[in-house]
């Protein structure tokens, strides 16, 4: 196997259409392949606008099944460009019962699998609880054309438990699908606070775990509410000790293509071992809600 691999993030705002999106989608996946990039990953819920600032049980009409059309497409994508892919969509898996759900696509188109966001926010215009019932899929680690990949979705990505278990199944690179903003009242108070503890928390798996981790974000101010919420991209790549290799801006679309070592992985899990020094004979008390 090559000591290296090419992942490439998507940023992109969402229409209101979902072909319109899949449309936007399909040709940053072709873009991303000609920079390079094996393995693609696309923001959290990107076929349409976020729905979840608001209840409205008519809105459950946009889940759809997977394997479906939606996945389907992605798969075209990924064997048109021989290039893994890793979509996110509002899964219907049946009448009542919904999924915030990760797909993969190997190079060749082949379905790999899926996983189910485990975390669920419940959350001032962040009103996941009632649109998604929480994951029982466990955490997915997928064997690709050209990498180990590790799938986890948005609101996971503040959950250490989360991160670690996904690299204890032998991912090289964690992805996380998102869809995080400001509220447009808060970010002159809390907005660069909110943004360096999103990123901190992420880079913050990468080293504990000698990983690489890429957080894809949308863009654009959606409005389904009165303010609405504001999506600050800054789509990022962390090799395995935090270093930061590229952000993406607050407010346009593009796409993010960098080179991964697994030699440089290596060589930071040598020296700084912490799966070795793991006291799992102690970590008991981390399967209770309080450790009383």
């Amino acid at each position: 196997m090559a000591d290296t691999f090419n992942i490439g993030l998507v940023q992109m705002g969402c229409d209101a259409d979902r072909d319109t999106n899949l449309g936007k989608a399909e040709a940053a996946i072709a873009d991303a392949a000609k920079k390079g990039a094996q393995i693609v990953c696309l923001p959290e819920l990107f076929t349409g606008p976020y729905f979840c600032q608001t209840e409205d049980v008519k809105l459950f009409d946009l889940a759809e099944p997977i394997p479906g059309p939606s996945s389907e497409r992605l798969g075209k994508a990924a064997k048109a460009n021989n290039v893994v892919v890793i979509g996110s969509l509002f899964e219907r898996r049946m009448a009542g019962v919904y999924h915030n759900t990760a797909t993969v696509h190997d190079a060749d188109g082949t379905f790999l699998g899926m996983y189910r966001k485990m975390h669920i926010p419940d959350d001032p215009l962040f009103l996941e609880k009632y649109y998604f019932t929480p994951g029982d899929l466990g955490w997915r680690v997928f064997d690709t054309k050209y990498a180990k990949v590790g799938t986890l979705v948005c609101w996971d990505q503040w959950y250490p438990e989360a991160a670690r278990l996904t690299a204890l199944r032998g991912a090289e690179v964690i992805f996380y699908p998102t869809a995080i903003g400001w509220h447009p009242k808060e970010k002159a108070e809390y907005g660069e606070a909110q943004h360096s503890a999103w990123q901190t928390s992420m880079r913050g798996h990468a080293i504990a775990n000698g990983v690489y981790v890429g957080a894809v974000n949308r863009i654009g101010h959606e409005k389904l509410t009165a303010d609405g919420l504001e999506f600050w991209g800054q789509s990022f790549v962390s090799d395995p000790f935090g270093r930061l290799l590229q952000v993406g801006s607050a407010d346009r679309e593009e796409v993010i293509v960098i080179e991964c070592s697994r030699k440089h992985a290596e060589e930071i899990r040598r020296n700084w071992p912490f799966f070795r020094d793991r006291r799992i004979d102690y970590y008991g008390g981390i399967t209770k809600r309080v450790a009383d």
